[in-house]
């Protein structure tokens, strides 16, 4: 098994669209178990796969080991893709992670799920916090989704920063444009510096998310912006085979 975190300092940067489409094609076009994990109090995830959090779920609580994380997944609506939702507890969760002072409590979770998928991919709440380290321990490969712009840059180099820090407990690191405008002069020339990032264009189709509820390389297969999740997805496997 092997674990993805789609992660960014900032947000607004496209991340669950990106978590989501990343689950979707790991489940269709790699036949992986998949289970998607919404760890973002804001479920956007959750949200854009047609489901909600069971009744007084608590994933906080499986945080503390006072419950099983495996009782609160559901099925989504395509084959091999799971869905552990986001919920109300986990506003709370950065208090919890401090006073119990674990700080690989969130691998040994992660740990949990080989048995019965392939990939799990983790959409994150942005920010460095307790859980971000957590995530940068637990995790095999994190993906990051940057907007073309010098403050995106910015916020890039800080996460490298605090990364080098961790040493040898630092996962890989994709990083990937989102929200690409060609139109734009700035977007076109911040690209162009980096002709080796994976990039995903602004379009009308990941923005029909919210609407359809659906990841785009299911609705919109050929357009634009599906060829480039489906080409990140390659990128992902090649990262985490190395």
């Amino acid at each position: 098994m092997k674990s993805i975190a789609v992660f960014s300092v900032k947000g607004g940067v496209g991340k669950s669209a990106l978590a989501v489409n990343l689950a979707h094609a790991a489940a269709t076009l790699s036949a992986r178990r998949t289970l998607l994990w919404d760890l973002d109090a804001q479920g956007a995830a959750t949200y854009t796969l047609r489901l909600t959090a069971k009744p007084n779920a608590s994933a906080r609580k499986g945080f503390a080991g006072d419950a099983e994380l495996t009782e609160l997944i559901q099925a989504s609506d395509f084959p091999r893709l799971d869905v552990l939702a986001a919920d109300k507890s986990l506003r709370h969760l950065e208090k919890q992670l401090v006073v119990d002072d674990k700080a690989k409590r969130l691998k040994k979770l992660i740990k949990g799920f080989e048995k019965d998928y392939d990939r799990v991919i983790l959409d994150c709440p942005p920010g460095l916090t307790e859980l971000a380290d957590q995530i940068f321990r637990g995790v095999d490969l994190l993906v990051v989704p940057l907007l073309p712009s010098p403050l995106s840059e910015r916020a890039f180099a800080q996460l490298t920063e605090h990364l080098a820090k961790l040493k040898g407990d630092a996962p890989a690191v994709l990083p990937v444009f989102s929200m690409v405008d060609r139109r734009k002069t700035l977007h076109k020339d911040t690209v162009a510096l980096h002709p080796d990032r994976p990039a995903i264009p602004y379009a009308a189709a990941v923005e029909a998310m919210a609407a359809t509820r659906t990841p785009v390389l299911a609705t919109s297969a050929a357009t634009p912006a599906a060829r480039a999740f489906a080409a990140l997805w390659t990128e992902v496997e090649r990262a985490l085979a190395k």
